[in-house]
Parts: structure tokens; sequence; C-alpha cells
């Protein structure tokens, strides 16, 4: 799991830095919102921990144009803002979770470990979608009737991304920005192609297509 860390205050930066080596995540760290913009255009993150007041850009705006180009990445706002006002606009904007200054690390832990299990995040193990197909994340095998097959890096990420949203209707592009990072991105032709491929594995009624918005998974 890989996380970018955003926050100005140098001592809780260094903090939560070593909480986070402790705990065995990948991270990168900042304490300006424009770099941390830009770091998240560059590399793939899990999760996004957001100072809100630091120079550039704030993290409320930060995580909007985030949603604004649909890019969907997991975040929590950790901020001094206390009013109730500053919390409906960190929601507002896009955050799965915020949390109040000062606060115990502990607290920080559970917060990434719930983001974890709802987003399905470094999740492992057999996934049962219905009473015929079964996936695992280890060993990135889709069993269909028993029968097992292994999925490409490419389409292991594909099907992964629709399993998170597996009740929502995802574009090309969406796939494509929460997968890749700008100069990796495989051309929607490819990504149509594995879809194909995934079909075949699935079954053709397993993704339906829907016209000019993008695809849902119907396991």
């Amino acid at each position: 799991m890989k996380i970018l860390l955003l926050e100005d205050d140098t001592l809780l930066n260094e903090i939560i830095e070593e909480f986070l080596e402790d705990l065995n995540y990948e991270y990168v760290s900042t304490s300006d919102g424009q770099e941390a913009l830009e770091a998240i255009y560059e590399e793939h993150f899990d999760l996004l921990l957001l100072d809100v007041n630091v120079p550039s850009l704030n993290g409320f705006d930060l995580l909007k144009n985030l949603k604004e180009n649909k890019i969907d990445i997991p975040s929590i706002f950790i901020t001094s803002l206390h009013s109730s006002k500053d919390m409906e606009k960190g929601f507002n904007s896009g955050a799965d979770d915020y949390i109040k200054k000062p606060f115990h690390l502990s607290e920080l832990e559970l917060r990434i470990n719930n983001i974890k299990r709802l987003r399905q995040i470094d999740t492992s193990g057999i996934i049962h979608l219905n009473e015929e197909v079964s996936y695992n994340y280890d060993t990135k095998f889709v069993s269909l009737n028993e029968v097992e097959t292994h999925l490409s890096k490419t389409e292991t990420k594909i099907f992964e991304y629709f399993i998170k949203n597996k009740n929502r209707t995802i574009s090309i592009e969406e796939i494509s920005l929460n997968n890749w990072i700008y100069d990796e991105v495989p051309t929607a032709t490819t990504i149509r192609t594995y879809i194909k491929n995934l079909r075949k594995i699935l079954g053709k009624d397993s993704i339906t297509t829907i016209k000019a918005i993008g695809y849902k998974l119907n396991l």
C-alpha cells in the first residue's frame, strides 16, 4: 500500500512518517499542495492523507481537482479545522474520512484500516462474486464453475477495479486514470480488448456496456 502524506507541520509530518514506516507502508511526503498534486499525477497512490491549510493549494481544492478529473483515490483529511461547516466542506470535496487535530496515532491506524476494508485495498484471499464465480487476490486466478483462469497484469488491474466499483458504471477514462500513471496508460482500444477478454473468461453477460457511458460488472 502506497500513501501520499501532505502535512506542512514539520514535527507532525515526521511523526506520521515514522508511524507509516512502523506499519510497513510505502509513502511519499510533502508539505506543499501543488507538489502533492503533481506527485499524484506522476505516481500511483492507494491512499491520501491530506492537511488542509498548506502552501500553494489547500487540501480541499486539491481533492476537488482530483474528483473533477475522475481520479478517485481514498482520502483522509487531517486538519485543525473543527467546525461542522469545515467537515461538510471536506466530505463534499470527496473525502472518505476526516480527523481533527490533535489525534492519537491509534485513531489514524483505525481509520486507515477501515478505508482499506471498505475500498478493498490490499485485499487478500478468495472473494466469491456469485455462486459460480470467485477470485483469488493472492494468485490472480478467477474461477468460473471451478474452471480456473490466470489473469494477466493488465486484466488484473481492470478486473479488481471493476470489483471495487461493482455497483457503478465506470468509463474507460476512469479505469485509465485510476490504475496507471500518465506515461504508462494503455490506449482506450487496448483497455476495451482486455475487457473483451474478461468477458470471454467470465461469460458474455458478466460485463455490460452502457452506451456512451462505460461498463458495469454484473457478477
